[in-house]
């Protein structure tokens, strides 16, 4: 495809997934609005890129900045939803507010911002909305049961949004990795293996999200699954 300069959003921008999307984005040349929840942790010298403070945490006015965001930024034509969190372990050990806190980052607060930004998607030639999932939206498993409904909805939630876009130029894709090596796992009680082939590198999602950007816009890369060649898991000594 012809190379074509691009305003994307990319949530999550300061760390891990988020930063490697950001900055294979702007190597491109693309314009980057890069969300985080501290702008400061995340800054570059190159004039294509601006930081955005923004939470997806925190639901009470982010309607409103998201709805601000797209009347500031009218040419967004695309977002990677990247933010994102991480929490393990059996129903019970779940507090309310804890349950509620990690739908709100891993889905609610991406609906919130998605809708916002939808209205004006539909106005560009073409746009795409790109979610990275998870391989746990994939099959449920032990002491994931709250952190797997978050990435299930976000898979729901695509699969309905794609149908409903379906008649525009609205292009909606699912990436969902499996280990990647990221500050994700410095407070869980595992992680991935450490060698080659063991664990997805942050560069590799950013490349799939490259992927599904440069593809012809009369298709849909409805969902992408990436798996370490070599699956090994962790576990931290107590």
């Amino acid at each position: 495809m012809p190379f074509v300069n691009r305003t994307i959003l990319v949530t999550g921008a300061s760390s891990g997934i988020g930063r490697a999307v950001a900055r294979k984005l702007l190597s491109e040349g693309h314009h980057v609005l890069g969300v985080s929840r501290d702008a400061d942790r995340f800054q570059t010298s190159m004039p294509n890129f601006t930081a955005v403070q923004m939470d997806l945490s925190h639901l009470t006015g982010l309607a409103d900045q998201a709805t601000q965001l797209s009347k500031d930024y009218p040419e967004i034509d695309a977002a990677v939803f990247c933010a994102g969190a991480g929490r393990f372990g059996s129903l019970e050990e779940f507090s309310f507010a804890a349950i509620e806190a990690l739908m709100t980052v891993n889905f609610t607060g991406q609906a919130f911002v998605t809708r916002a930004l939808l209205p004006g998607l539909k106005k560009q030639a073409r746009g795409d909305l790109i979610f990275i999932g998870s391989e746990a939206a994939l099959k449920g498993s032990r002491k994931g049961a709250v952190y797997c409904a978050s990435k299930f909805a976000v898979r729901g939630f695509t699969q309905a949004l794609r149908e409903e876009c379906s008649k525009s130029r609205v292009r909606i894709a699912l990436i969902n990795p499996g280990m990647v090596n990221t500050p994700f796992f410095e407070t869980l009680s595992f992680e991935p293996g450490g060698e080659a082939g063991q664990v997805i590198e942050p560069e590799d999602v950013a490349d799939a999200v490259i992927y599904i950007l440069h593809s012809n816009a009369n298709i849909v890369v409805d969902e992408i699954n990436l798996s370490p060649l070599n699956k090994v898991v962790k576990f931290k000594k107590s």
